[in-house]
């Protein structure tokens, strides 16, 4: 089994609701993503023979969703007042609205169903919240 493995980073603030905590603040972190893939065989004829895939299409492929969540305010879902979603929206800030906590657990299996969904055969996805912790997920 062949196994790929590549790194992207981004910055987002996020906080969580209902925790009793530090986290239940607005805080941000410069998060760190790991993508893992395999395969049983590599290519056999063009450009990427003899290897799983391109290198570069798989960082622009993971560097394509950590894109999609750099400098944003990730907010769960109905975490906060309309009113708060207005206001911030009038100052333009930029917002994702997900249907569970922005933990690092829950940010690991998006990644990794994002890159499932674009194809790759995803063996685990890491991500780190702060340099020595991090969650994994994997199937």
């Amino acid at each position: 089994m062949y196994i790929l493995k590549t790194e992207s980073s981004f910055d987002s603030a996020h906080f969580l609701a209902g925790y009793n905590g530090k986290c239940r603040n607005i805080h941000g972190h410069e998060w760190r993503v790991i993508i893992e893939v395999r395969s049983s065989s590599v290519q056999t004829q063009g450009q990427a023979r003899d290897m799983v895939i391109d290198f570069g299409q798989l960082k622009d492929d993971l560097r394509s969703e950590t894109d999609r969540l750099d400098h944003a305010l990730i907010i769960e879902r109905g975490s906060l007042r309309d009113a708060t979603m207005e206001a911030l929206r009038e100052e333009n800030i930029k917002m994702i609205e997900i249907p569970y906590r922005p933990t690092a657990e829950r940010l690991a299996r998006y990644f990794y169903d994002r890159m499932k969904e674009r194809g790759y055969e995803v063996c685990r996805s890491t991500v780190y919240e702060t340099p020595l912790n991090c969650a994994v997920y994997e199937e």
